[in-house]
């Protein structure tokens, strides 16, 4: 779908009125007095998102026409607005959609408008080979009349653009995703100045990974290490802030196996790795003023011979060992090795990983919030609050002590998994001691957040692309010169 701005009104087959919650009288139709009294009959009164649609008689052709409410208040929502529209009219018969703001807004507001729209519009439809014609999205151009926005929607549509990245690899089936295509599909980036790193098995074997390469072992796939950095500071800033992301393209439990109802959903607990990935993306495409890197632990988790078995004892990067209790407790076992090797190779200051790392965190947040353990308040507050104003909310969880001795082993320096209760927070535990002394660090469990199985307010269902903006939030308020 392609987004543009005019000053004036173009020709078009749809025309959208923005307009604010209870303030449609007026509109500069000849038709206006029934279409308001048809909007009125059918309770449409402006709230964000809601909308009353109608046809009139308009030059002389029939228009469709849209009333769109944007809200008013603390209820004011260009970009509910904008992913509403897009809902409607996606495969509605409309072709071309003109927005006109009924009662003005900013440049800014209507940029936001363009950005609900063009987020609520991504859809995968790479291996429908029979679709409806019913079905088959028709809108193909939205042009918003408004003067001044092509700088601020220059900014949010490349991070629509990176929210579709992560949407992409997270939707892919894992006979087409894993660690090798992950890091093929990032090569763009170089295109757009992003400097990428691989390590293959290998490199990792070196480096004494065995923490990583157990939960890979019992794949054909081999596993991978991606790098992405991004220096948007020319050299002046020395340390960057660093992002960690969870890639496991595909988790059966590996011996300890999954059951057979739902492990299809399994393709998406690479979707900490999607996430960094679409972040590096999205700034690198608006030319973020920010030193970042991203890293991705990409491994495949199967159960064949050769395969990691609960009872083994693995070496990880840092030196400490771990009992694996549970091979399908995997992702942290793939996260402490990305994380040494993250402060080794670039010394940051801070240090967040994002992981779909447990079933428990869905239980205790559902479909709503991300959780978020971290070991430095200040980095935890900033995060909090950039999640909410970039619409990826996280609730924090606490790191105590008393936890620790849940995942203590008897033959090892831990273990891989502590008892039933308080599953998210031992996982959470495992992670912190592979943060060296000094690092501001944050794990995020987004593991109720990066798949949705009904439409939700920027994305339909399937992949939602959470993290993407919430990173790149965070850089803009915190990192960026």
């Amino acid at each position: 779908m392609n987004i543009q701005f005019s000053p004036t009104r173009p020709d078009a087959d749809t025309l959208v009125f923005a307009v604010p919650k209870g303030g449609f009288d007026g509109l500069p139709l000849a038709a206006a007095a029934t279409l308001a009294a048809g909007a009125t009959a059918s309770r449409f009164n402006g709230e964000s998102g809601s909308s009353f649609e109608s046809f009139v008689e308009e030059g002389g052709k029939t228009l469709r026409v849209l009333l769109l409410g944007v809200g008013a208040g603390a209820d004011l929502d260009y970009e509910k607005a904008g992913a509403a529209l897009t809902a409607k009219l996606n495969t509605s018969g409309a072709i071309h959609a003109v927005v006109e703001f009924f009662g003005g807004a900013s440049a800014e507001q209507a940029a936001r408008l363009a950005f609900g729209a063009k987020l609520r519009g991504w859809r995968i439809d790479t291996y429908r080979t029979r679709q409806s014609e019913k079905a088959r999205p028709t809108l193909r151009t939205v042009t918003l009349v408004a003067t001044g926005a092509e700088a601020q929607w220059e900014r949010q549509a490349a991070v629509a653009e990176g929210v579709a990245f992560t949407r992409e690899l997270v939707s892919e089936p894992a006979n087409i995703l894993y660690p090798e295509s992950f890091v093929e599909r990032c090569q763009h980036l170089a295109e757009l100045g992003v400097r990428i790193t691989v390590l293959d098995k290998a490199a990792m074997e070196k480096l004494g990974m065995g923490s990583l390469l157990g939960v890979a072992q019992g794949s054909v796939r081999e596993a991978r290490l991606l790098a992405m950095e991004w220096d948007g500071t020319d050299g002046a800033v020395e340390k960057p802030v660093v992002f960690v992301g969870k890639g496991v393209t595909f988790d059966t439990g590996g011996i300890s196996l999954k059951p057979g109802a739902g492990m299809e959903d399994m393709k998406w607990d690479m979707g900490g790795a999607g996430a960094v990935a679409g972040a590096m993306k999205a700034l690198a495409g608006r030319k973020a003023k920010a030193h970042v890197v991203g890293i991705c632990g990409l491994v495949e988790n199967m159960p064949d011979g050769n395969a990691q078995r609960p009872g083994d004892v693995v070496t990880s990067m840092s030196g400490q060992t771990i009992e694996v209790i549970n091979t399908d407790a995997e992702g942290r076992l793939v996260l402490c090795d990305a994380l040494t090797w993250a402060q080794r190779t670039y010394k940051p200051e801070v240090v967040i990983d994002l992981a779909t790392l447990t079933g428990a965190m869905i239980v205790a947040l559902g479909h709503e919030y991300a959780g978020i353990f971290a070991n430095d308040d200040g980095l935890a507050n900033d995060l909090i609050a950039a999640g909410q104003a970039a619409g990826d909310p996280l609730w924090r969880f606490p790191l105590l002590p008393a936890y620790d001795k849940l995942i203590d082993s008897p033959i090892a320096d831990m273990k891989n998994m502590g008892a039933r209760y308080a599953g998210s927070i031992t996982a959470a535990q495992f992670l912190k001691r592979f943060i060296e002394d000094g690092v501001k660090w944050a794990h995020l469990d987004i593991a109720g957040m990066v798949w949705a199985d009904k439409p939700g307010g920027t994305w339909d269902k399937g992949a939602t692309g959470y993290g993407v903006r919430l990173i790149d939030r965070l850089v803009a308020d915190k990192f960026e010169q």
